[in-house]
């Protein structure tokens, strides 16, 4: 079951005056503008619950860039991945992105648990998110239930600093998928393996 959806505080105080928070808001309002681009690509499915509005994607596996030994290092999806799942998070109230979540994703076929992963945060281009690469056995259609634990990290403010204290809960039902793998770039964006070199 989705966490019953709730507006945080914007209010005015000691941290932030009117003008302030209208800056928060079009902050937010930029966020709203790439998940719109994300939906327009990809088929974005979004939900409110708790104190976030929550994006859900999927698209084909990925490579990614991966530190490792202190350079950059690209990586391909792992050989049997065949989806690439993203959570995008925005605060209900301003819209901004919520960094630092530790969020879980289970994807269901039916009342069969196919497979439970960690989301963690992911660089991109013009949508900051969270995501993983999968595999699934066809598409679906699946039920896909995401886990967003309270963050650890201090919040300002006395009045607008309440919020992010539950664990909210969610469910994407009769999602179906397209299970694929994003073409490789010959192994790496230059062509070999080598680390990126900035």
């Amino acid at each position: 079951m989705t966490t019953q959806p709730h507006t945080p505080p914007m209010e005015a105080s000691n941290e932030a005056e009117p003008d302030q928070l209208e800056i928060a808001r079009a902050q937010g309002g930029t966020y709203a503008q790439a998940l719109e681009a994300m939906d327009e690509e990809s088929g974005a499915v979004i939900q409110r619950a708790g104190d976030y509005l929550v994006a859900f994607v999927q698209e084909n596996a990925e490579g990614m860039y991966e530190l490792a030994d202190g350079r950059l290092v690209w990586r391909e999806a792992a050989e049997e991945a065949n989806v690439h799942l993203e959570i995008a998070v925005a605060d209900a109230a301003d819209g901004r992105f919520v960094p630092g979540l530790d969020i879980t994703l289970t994807v269901l076929e039916g009342d069969r648990e196919l497979f439970t992963t960690t989301m963690p945060f992911l660089w991109h281009p013009y949508l900051y998110h969270y995501g993983s690469n999968a595999r699934v056995p066809g598409e679906g259609p699946y039920t896909v239930r995401v886990r967003i634990d309270p963050p650890a990290f201090m919040r300002h403010d006395p009045i607008n600093g309440k919020r992010y204290e539950q664990p909210v809960e969610l469910v994407f039902a009769d999602r179906r998928f397209t299970p694929g793998r994003k073409p490789s770039p010959e192994a790496s964006p230059r062509g070999d393996d080598a680390p990126y070199a900035g």
